[in-house]
């Protein structure tokens, strides 16, 4: 019975943790509106418009490259103005919300 219950609390602590480092796709949704969308648009953007189009776009590019742009490795004045604000935890939001919208 006690072994039973160790079991069941360390995978609860497993469960609990792994759910806290996931991606939040309503987070990911309210910062893509707020910041992104202005640009890229939500699931398309007009087609006048020189900014691609994140809507489905794979989600380990779009980390890196909005590392890229905070970190300053990779230059735009725009992108690197904008992704330094945004935290790891913003840019995988933001990433996995983008990347499961279909364009």
């Amino acid at each position: 019975m006690k072994v039973m219950f160790y079991t069941a609390i360390i995978l609860s602590s497993f469960l609990l943790h792994s759910s806290s480092q996931a991606a939040s796709i309503y987070a990911g949704q309210a910062k893509a509106a707020a910041v992104c969308s202005q640009c890229h648009g939500i699931r398309k953007n007009s087609k006048d418009s020189i900014f691609p189009g994140l809507a489905g776009r794979d989600a380990s590019y779009l980390k890196m490259a909005l590392k890229q742009y905070r970190d300053k490795t990779r230059v735009s004045d725009i992108m690197n103005n904008i992704a330094a604000s945004l935290s790891d935890k913003d840019i995988s939001n933001v990433a996995s919300y983008y990347a499961r919208l279909k364009p």
